[in-house]
């Protein structure tokens, strides 16, 4: 067999799909109750996978802010470590239960759980910005009260008071959302899709070639930020400071910082996202920046360094949030307006006689032996409504008493306000969110800073009482989608409501003791976390922090021109996200998405150069081989990214410990060096 038939051979391989349906496939396999899915293994796996997952997300929030999915790595990585463990007990005659789909969804849902507390928790951004670091390095000058001093213990008790209200909130619209509705969850059903594919006698094949491939970039991954560390001695030296295009570029954040992270996460956002973020890089770094430096004097005082808020700093963060407004706003009333019409016609063929249950219970039994098996599971283990409404009303009063206590500058009626429409808002993020696959609750955390922040007032601490407000209302509407998304991932998997909201609540419980924890550890570790220019930035602190400032004060405070140029960029994020829906798919896929392209207007564009090569490297490998690279590059991207964030701990334990690299590896012109030749 030559070289080209081993390779058509392989991909039929990989492709060969399964001619009966999925259920029938798994038709001969008993259904273990809600209970046995619920296992010590299980939970065991899912407690190291979230540390795992909580160290790669805490490290992306603070750096680049980005966050792409962990539900492929957490579901294969569950995958592998039980399979590892029963294999191992049935060789030994130990084996109790054999490993199920429904029990890999446990895991999967408790990981991606507690790994999204890392971003909800707001250690990244709302958190961050309360900090004294960040009010300084704003330049903003509100008095005692707008800054808060962070401590392992209030985060803490602020992510267990406020973490699992959204978990209730949408309990008793499961039914409705999935099975009524029939709301898509494209990220849910993904991870149905994969797990489901991971317990079939082929699927499992392909999960173990999946895996070998996850181990050997791990592997690179991990050993490459070890190799990178011995040159690193400071911010400035090491290989994330090679000037690859030049040290002019380099000046205007255009380079390669051969982060294996980045690569990684570029493999798995859509093109159009990387895409996206280079135009952004290209526009302000490359264009608009250079334009505006040159106005100094005119614009804003020449006495101001480029890192102040009054200066050329200004107009990076206050643009960017344009942007990030502006496309936020837009896609807040297109997915909260598609949540109506969908209402209103649901309503509609309720008033008409025409139940939505009825319709599809109808349409499984002629149509669909899955769907009638899944609905059938999916109602058996009802979670009653009481439960819900009596675990809501509880946890909405503790937060009543104890959320002030924390931020004394929120009142009672503050926290008891957001508590009656957070129900309302929960709905809304996890409706859309089936419908979009696009969670909106930074759009509504921004909204709260707005609201009780303006309401509170500057000289009342109006800067935290906002930064809180967002606090709540982030975790409440994120965790809110997160449970739906997961109830389809069940629904598809004939995982109980049960354990999958059993599962949710123990992962929620591990983020936030995890997340505050492992945040403390970078914090301790790096005394100028959360500045420009540093190894850890946290650039959305800085931003959620100069949004609350114009909450409070309004725009009066910026830069000459900045609110002209805020105004052009917000309407041209709107615009462009109306030319993008109303072109068609064929077209829209070519237009930048204003979100992404607003990300490097603050941070610069040498994280995109890395998000960039790992698109070329899939775009390459889709083109010699779109069979395997559909296969395996989730796994590759999921090694790269997971490596090197695991080295984030040794590396954080290394800087406690005071124990420094030993090298400086630095780049400078050749005139500096032919200078310091002949000096």
């Amino acid at each position: 067999m030559n070289r080209d038939e081993e390779k058509a051979a392989t991909n039929m391989e990989l492709v060969d799909p399964e001619e009966d349906t999925v259920e029938r496939i798994f038709a001969d396999k008993e259904v273990p109750t809600w209970q046995e899915q619920l296992t010590v293994r299980a939970f065991v796996v899912s407690f190291i996978l979230s540390i795992l997952c909580t160290f790669i997300v805490m490290k992306l929030n603070l750096t680049t802010g980005i966050i792409p999915s962990l539900n492929v790595s957490a579901g294969l990585l569950g995958f592998f470590f039980v399979k590892t463990w029963t294999k191992f007990l049935e060789k030994f005659g130990m084996l109790k239960q054999p490993f199920t789909r429904q029990e890999n969804t446990v895991i999967q849902t408790c990981v991606v759980a507690s790994a999204g507390i890392a971003f909800s928790g707001g250690a990244g951004n709302y958190i961050m910005a309360m900090t004294e670091t960040v009010s300084k390095a704003s330049g903003d000058k509100f008095g005692p009260g707008n800054t808060k001093t962070l401590a392992l213990s209030w985060m803490i008790g602020f992510m267990f008071v406020v973490s699992f209200v959204g978990l209730f909130s949408v309990v008793p619209l499961r039914k409705i959302m999935v099975v009524d509705f029939k709301l898509p969850y494209p990220s849910g059903t993904a991870t149905a899709v994969l797990i489901n594919s991971f317990h079939t006698p082929k699927g499992a094949k392909l999960a173990k070639q999946q895996v070998k491939e996850l181990g050997k970039f791990f592997s690179f991954s991990f050993f490459w930020g070890v190799f990178q560390w011995f040159f690193a001695a400071t911010d400035s030296c090491g290989f994330s400071t090679f000037p690859t295009f030049g040290l002019k570029a380099y000046k205007n954040k255009f380079y390669f910082d051969f982060s294996a992270t980045y690569v990684g996460v570029g493999m798995i956002c859509p093109y159009i996202i990387n895409i996206s973020m280079l135009i952004g890089a290209i526009l302000s770094w490359g264009i608009m920046w250079p334009l505006i430096g040159t106005r100094k004097g005119h614009w804003y005082s020449s006495e101001l360094s480029d890192g102040s808020l009054h200066g050329l700093q200004g107009y990076r963060v206050f643009i960017s949030i344009a942007i990030i407004l502006g496309d936020g706003l837009y896609n807040f009333v297109m997915v909260f307006g598609r949540t109506l019409m969908g209402l209103y016609d649901q309503l509609r063929k309720k008033n008409a006689g025409v139940l939505p249950s009825d319709t599809a219970l109808e349409a499984t039994q002629h149509k669909s032996y899955d769907e009638e098996r899944r609905i059938k599971y999916f109602l058996q283990d009802q979670i009653p409504t009481w439960v819900a409404v009596v675990g809501y009303i509880t946890l909405a009063v503790l937060a009543i008493l104890v959320v002030p206590l924390i931020f004394h500058q929120l009142k009672w009626y503050h926290v008891l306000i957001m508590y009656i429409v957070a129900p309302v808002l929960a709905f809304c993020n996890a409706y859309g969110c089936g419908l979009t696959d696009w969670s909106l609750a930074s759009t509504y955390g921004k909204l709260g800073i707005f609201v009780i922040g303006g309401w509170v007032g500057a000289s009342q601490g109006g800067i935290i009482a906002g930064l809180a407000a967002c606090g709540v209302m982030m975790n409440i509407v994120s965790t809110a989608s997160d449970l739906s998304q997961d109830f389809k991932t069940g629904y598809l998997t004939l995982a109980s409501p049960r354990s999958m909201f059993v599962s949710q609540i123990i992962g929620t419980a591990m983020g936030c003791v995890m997340t505050p924890c492992v945040f403390w550890i970078f914090y301790k570790a790096f005394p100028d976390l959360g500045l420009p220019g540093s190894q850890y930035p946290a650039p959305y602190g800085q931003v959620y922090r100069s949004i609350a400032s114009v909450g409070v004060v309004g725009v009066g405070a910026l830069p000459k021109n900045c609110i002209k140029l805020c105004i052009i960029l917000f309407v041209f994020a709107i615009v462009l996200n109306v030319i993008k829906d109303r072109v068609g798919e064929k077209y829209a896929r070519f237009i930048p998405i204003p979100m992404a392209m607003a990300v490097p207007f603050y941070l610069g564009g040498y994280f995109v150069i890395d998000m960039c090569l790992g698109s070329l490297i899939l775009f390459i490998w889709e083109y010699s081989n779109k069979v395997q690279a559909d296969a395996f590059a989730p796994a590759v991207a999921s090694g790269l990214i997971c490596g090197d964030g695991i080295w984030s701990l040794p590396s954080s334990l290394l800087a406690l410990a005071g124990i420094k690299p030993p090298m400086c590896m630095q780049f400078i012109s050749r005139s500096q060096a032919e200078a310091e030749a002949s000096g």
